[in-house]
């Protein structure tokens, strides 16, 4: 039986990297698409390395829809992965611009190309699309309200896109998957999260705090209607995560789907708070972090975390890596990147 390949735009970066691994260790063939516009090869040499192959990599903007025509007549593609997005909620807010011509457009450009091909299309969606919820934990059923930043804006638009698209060209097959709060690294320290510049995301803050990189940690806000006054997530370890890209792609290509467009929550359902997650850091760690309570952040919401049962049942996933392991892991990436 034939390989099937899966392309995965934004490959190199931090969730396209892990799912590179677990496609490969699945048995399908890879082929990784990037601009590198916020990362370096650092993730593409780690997975090469955990792989023990080298993977074909095309260097390319996908919003140049003739760049993205040639990658696909150049190659018989059975799937495509989209990661290839901006996706700081802080600098959405200040540049909106940028989020929404960069997402939108090179989202459109898969979605015409693959209608061109025949190709199934898997989104990587967020939970910012369900702004402040009513009610928690949310489920794929829940309502999805105005969101807080551009960011977000851009997931809701391009799930449209992606139903729109479905329900019209009934060559094209979507699932949108519903991050909640990726975090960690792979247990092998070969790849993790590595932001341009100063870290928009929490956990590289915190391990590059740790490692003195930076000065000090800001909690955003203290003051929130929450036990311990700060935002509570559903952190979901990166292994756990790009594991479900393969359920997922699997289901495309079997014809299993219930629906031609599906939806899908990826998270724990566990909530946890800023600071439950900087205490636990600090003691599986045995390190004392110094940060600072510091104003609120525009864009933030108060609280959200996931009913993510769906994605059992119909999945057959579950997330599995404890919090702990998962913020080991962060450590250890950080500690091999500054050669400790």
């Amino acid at each position: 039986m034939d390989r099937k390949t899966v392309l995965v735009s934004g490959g190199a970066g931090y969730i396209g990297s892990h799912v590179t691994v677990e496609l490969n260790e699945a048995g399908y063939e890879v082929i990784i698409a990037d601009n590198f516009s916020n990362c370096d090869k650092t993730n593409y040499n780690g997975v090469c390395a955990i792989c023990g192959k080298q993977f074909p990599l095309i260097e390319m903007d996908f919003c140049d829809l003739n760049a993205v025509r040639k990658l696909f007549s150049e190659n018989k593609i059975d799937a495509v992965i989209h990661f290839a997005a901006f996706k700081a909620v802080g600098e959405s807010v200040a540049e909106p611009l940028k989020y929404y011509t960069n997402n939108l457009n090179s989202f459109l450009n898969i979605l015409q190309v693959s209608k061109e091909k025949g190709c199934n299309v898997l989104f990587s969606s967020s939970a910012t699309v369900y702004g402040e919820p009513d009610s928690l934990p949310v489920n794929e059923k829940s309502e999805r309200k105005p969101c807080t930043s551009p960011y977000g804006n851009s997931k809701q638009i391009c799930e449209d896109f992606l139903r729109d698209c479905v329900n019209a060209y009934p060559q094209i097959k979507g699932i949108a998957l519903r991050y909640f709060n990726p975090i960690g690294a792979h247990p092998s320290a070969l790849i993790g999260e590595l932001p341009r510049g100063v870290p928009q995301n929490l956990v590289p803050y915190i391990t590059q705090t740790a490692i003195g990189k930076r000065e000090c940690l800001s909690i955003f806000g203290n003051d929130y209607p929450t036990e311990d006054g700060t935002c509570l997530r559903d952190y979901i370890d990166i292994v756990d995560l790009a594991k479900v890209h393969v359920c997922a792609v699997s289901r495309m290509l079997k014809g299993e789907m219930k629906q031609p467009y599906e939806i899908f929550n990826v998270g724990t359902g566990r909530p946890l708070s800023v600071l439950e997650l900087v205490t636990t850091f600090e003691k599986v760690n045995g390190l004392k972090l110094n940060y600072k309570i510091a104003p609120r952040r525009d864009g933030d919401v108060c609280a959200v975390w996931c009913d993510p049962s769906l994605a059992e049942k119909e999945l057959g996933w579950k997330a599995s890596r404890s919090i702990e392991d998962t913020l080991r892991s962060a450590w250890q990436w950080e500690r091999r990147l500054a050669g400790k």
